[in-house]
């Protein structure tokens, strides 16, 4: 390992040390934002690391989530709560492999559609199964769980998903990814197993998202298909990702936090014009950001440096 990358580990073993301390100076309000935070780091991340390589924008994100919310809601009774949480991985993880096989062969805005479908035909499968069997539209979640303790879980959640993304950026995986996101055609000249490559690192991803839901689940108490299928987290997810540089390991990190700030903020304020204000900017991000902010920044620098050069 090279001098660098120790530094930045330990710069990140103080980093994570100081946000797990975090919870016992914060009060309800502002430990609610960091779990809101932690949360959306984690589905950004999870996102980005199957999208920014193979530029497939999926908008299933919140389908993932909400599956692994209810997977804790219906399995929270009967078995101990880690059981549950690998329960809701491996419910993402196998929906993510059935629905990987069937059309990760679409490309474009034809992919785009049929994610933002999937999610649509979740919800109403869920709505249905609940109002015509179990006779009731939501679910009560009542488990011994505290605020804190769903702090640190999607904290170490976070850090997984980092150390995930950071080693599948360093693979072999992860350069057949990015073959695959510039030209198809080469990877599979260059024998790359483009359906197997791109359906494990879905899975991958998308199992991360429903423990993301699954983890936040007892926060809410009482869930229904409208909180947890709400299609907002997956179009905040994608703004989060591209804000930051989908392409970038700290990408999603530093598109997260200030969004969902932002976020919190417009929501408090403009209730009525929130969701006008969220589609003008993720129009304002593709149009002026479409690398995102570290690319940006990237390029601005290197500009300064050819002209000092040339001055």
């Amino acid at each position: 390992m090279t001098r660098a990358l120790w530094l930045a580990l330990v710069i990140a073993a103080v980093a994570v040390a100081v946000l797990a301390y975090m919870p016992s100076q914060l009060g309800p309000y502002p430990l609610g934002l960091m779990i809101g935070i932690m949360s959306y780091v984690v589905l950004a991340t999870a996102w980005a690391m199957f999208s920014g390589p193979t530029r497939y924008i999926s908008l299933a994100t919140v389908a993932f989530f909400g599956l692994g919310a209810y997977t804790v809601a219906v399995l929270g009774d009967y078995l101990p709560y880690p059981l549950v949480l690998a329960c809701a991985g491996l419910v993402g993880l196998v929906v993510a492999l059935i629905v990987g096989v069937f059309t990760l062969r679409l490309a474009g805005v034809y992919f785009v559609v049929f994610t933002f479908g999937l999610t649509e035909l979740i919800r109403q499968v869920v709505t249905w199964y609940e109002v015509n069997v179990t006779r009731t539209l939501g679910r009560y979640i009542f488990l011994d769980i505290t605020t804190e303790q769903i702090y640190w879980q999607l904290l170490g959640l976070a850090v997984i998903t980092i150390g995930i993304a950071f080693w599948v950026r360093r693979s072999r995986i992860g350069l057949a990814l990015r073959v695959i996101g510039d030209d198809e055609v080469v990877a599979a000249h260059s024998g790359i197993n483009i359906p197997a490559t791109k359906i494990a690192l879905f899975g991958v991803s998308s199992m991360i998202m429903a423990l993301a839901g699954a983890i936040q689940s007892p926060r809410w108490t009482y869930i229904e298909p409208s909180i947890v299928f709400n299609p907002t987290i997956s179009f905040l997810t994608v703004i989060m990702a591209l804000l930051g540089g989908a392409n970038r390991l700290w990408g999603p990190l530093l598109g997260a936090v200030p969004l969902f700030l932002l976020f919190e903020w417009l929501s408090a304020h403009f209730p009525n014009h929130y969701s006008i204000i969220l589609g003008l900017l993720f129009i304002a991000i593709v149009f002026a950001l479409p690398n995102g902010v570290l690319a940006f920044g990237e390029g601005l620098w290197q500009r300064l440096r050819r002209r000092e050069a040339h001055s």
